[in-house]
């Protein structure tokens, strides 16, 4: 009886989870040791022991942002969850995966559709379950939150800085040139002659092409260069 009670058991015995891990690096961490390849894919062994998980594949994208879902790595990792190679994908963590609170949302309805799940070593997920879908969303919006308003601050110091009278980068505009200490935009005597030519021209009424011409006659030229096009004598009269 001993025995036969033992058997059962052994078959009724949950099977391991497969897991198909994913790491990434974006072009300008490809030197940070705490996201690269190497010590992601470390994570993602330590993980899968820790849990009994079985590791069965591993994709990458080196060099690759996360703006888009279109990867290689990524698409691979996907064929084989859909080839039901797999239960979950694993990642160090979500950002690996996408940066996009709409890109996460259509890997979580991918995975419920396909009956795999999410898992993220970092924050601890594990969208098999019903908390761990809804603790997953509110991170990704919170973490678009934090790209929006950051972008939102740079904005405005920009434009403070641009009314302030502060080089805020770029090619300076027709006229000026950068100042030695870099912050300043400051004007350029030769530029602001042509300027000055071609809205007098412009006042007279001459059409840009005329004004173009006139300016060649003159010996101006534009900056780099070359000939004066209609586009580039607009923006001259607009600056």
């Amino acid at each position: 009886m001993a025995r036969r009670t033992a058997r059962t058991a052994l078959s009724t015995a949950p099977a391991r989870r497969r897991i198909v891990g994913y790491v990434r690096v974006s072009t300008d961490k490809q030197a940070d040791g705490g996201h690269s390849l190497e010590a992601q894919r470390a994570k993602l062994a330590a993980y899968a022991e820790l849990h009994d998980a079985e590791l069965v594949a591993t994709f990458e994208d080196a060099g690759l942002s996360a703006g888009t879902l279109d990867r290689p790595g990524l698409d691979g990792a996907l064929a084989a969850l859909d080839r039901g190679e797999g239960d979950a994908v694993l990642v160090v963590k979500l950002d690996r995966l996408t940066r996009s609170t709409r890109d996460l949302g259509a890997l979580l309805d991918r995975a419920t559709a396909g009956g795999w799940a999410l898992l993220s070593v970092a924050e601890s997920l594990d969208t098999a379950t019903a908390a761990g879908r809804l603790v997953v969303s509110v991170l990704g919006a919170v973490a678009q939150w934090e790209r929006e308003a950051a972008g939102e601050r740079t904005a405005a110091a920009m434009a403070a800085m641009q009314a302030a009278g502060l080089y805020t980068g770029g090619p300076p505009p027709y006229g000026y040139r950068v100042s030695e200490d870099g912050r300043r935009l400051v004007a350029e005597p030769s530029e602001g002659a042509v300027l000055e030519a071609a809205r007098e021209l412009h006042r007279a009424g001459l059409s840009l092409c005329a004004i173009g011409r006139a300016l060649a006659e003159r010996g101006h030229r534009p900056r780099g260069g070359g000939a004066w096009h209609h586009n580039t004598v607009s923006r001259l009269i607009a600056a």
